[in-house]
């Protein structure tokens, strides 16, 4: 993020307030933020929790938060509800009002509403999340259902942070959704529709699969960091964070936070690489993570 906070003059007061205790009161600050997603068990089912049987008891993410300083953590609205009291205050909350479960074809996906805005003010969030389907048959209803969202956030002062993730049978024709053209567009797409932050996994290179992506990206050949910084670029001034997605390894995960900070993402949003691992293990790579990006 090249702006201060104080320098983004087209953010409401509300919005500045949240995202000043976000990004500088909690987790590792100097403007720099690390969420823990639990979002997971809704999008792809109690089987998320296996490898480490502890973490499908929410208060463990909970707990994970407040010992090991993050940000805030990112879930719907029942688990707040059930879960957030004993942290209130300690532990920000970015409430996720859609979603879906894995069990329906991906190909036509749409994250029906699972809450609102009013809810997000009502539990004391700091910001919501919004998943939106880059180039889904069904992306004409979730743009009004976005527009929606993003006019109640605008009222309350809410800051949006978009899941934007390119999905369908489109995308998988010209290149599929882990290429530099899908999720460059995706990062567009976030900025175009308003979106304060936006959430992006990390862009493959797929030599096979590259004539696939519509001209200049099939002629691209670009190093892993530099596909990082063009679709940080490419977000203007809607703050990145990047995905951990599936557990990695400790080198892995640790290189993966490493580029995206350097080529200028404000943040992380890990979930399974931490919470999948037992508590000491849990606590140790969160204090990595941060200490890492301290030092960026």
């Amino acid at each position: 993020m090249t702006e201060r906070l104080d320098e983004l003059d087209f953010l409401s007061l509300g919005k500045r307030v949240r995202m000043h205790r976000l990004m500088y009161e909690h987790g590792p600050g100097n403007g720099k933020m690390i969420l823990l997603p639990i979002d997971q068990g809704l999008e792809h089912g109690p089987s998320t929790f296996f490898p480490n049987p502890e973490s499908a008891d929410p208060d463990f993410q909970f707990r994970l938060c407040a010992e090991g300083g993050f940000s805030g953590i990112a879930l719907h609205l029942g688990l707040a509800e059930k879960y957030a009291y004993k942290y209130a205050g300690r532990v920000p909350i970015v409430l996720k009002i859609n979603g879906k479960t894995r069990i329906p074809d991906a190909s036509h996906a749409l994250s029906p509403m699972t809450a609102s805005v009013k809810d997000a003010v009502r539990i004391g969030a700091d910001a919501i999340g919004y998943t939106l389907y880059v180039g889904s048959p069904n992306q004409v209803a979730d743009f009004n259902q976005f527009r929606k969202v993003k006019a109640d956030a605008e009222k309350y002062g809410m800051p949006i942070i978009l899941w934007s993730y390119p999905r369908g049978e489109a995308v998988d024709a010209q290149g599929g959704k882990n290429s530099l053209y899908a999720i460059d567009y995706a990062a567009r797409v976030a900025n175009e529709l308003g979106a304060d932050f936006v959430k992006l996994n990390v862009p493959k290179d797929e030599p096979e699969r590259r004539a696939q992506q519509p001209a200049p990206y099939d002629s691209l050949k670009l190093s892993y960091e530099e596909r990082v910084r063009k679709v940080v670029k490419t977000a203007g001034k809607t703050r990145v964070f990047f995905s951990g997605g599936s557990k990695l390894s400790d080198e892995d995960m640790l290189n993966r936070a490493r580029v995206c900070m350097e080529q200028g993402a404000i943040g992380l949003l890990f979930g399974r690489n931490l919470w999948q691992r037992p508590w000491k293990e849990a606590l140790e790579a969160t204090k990595k993570l941060k200490e890492m990006m301290l030092s960026i």
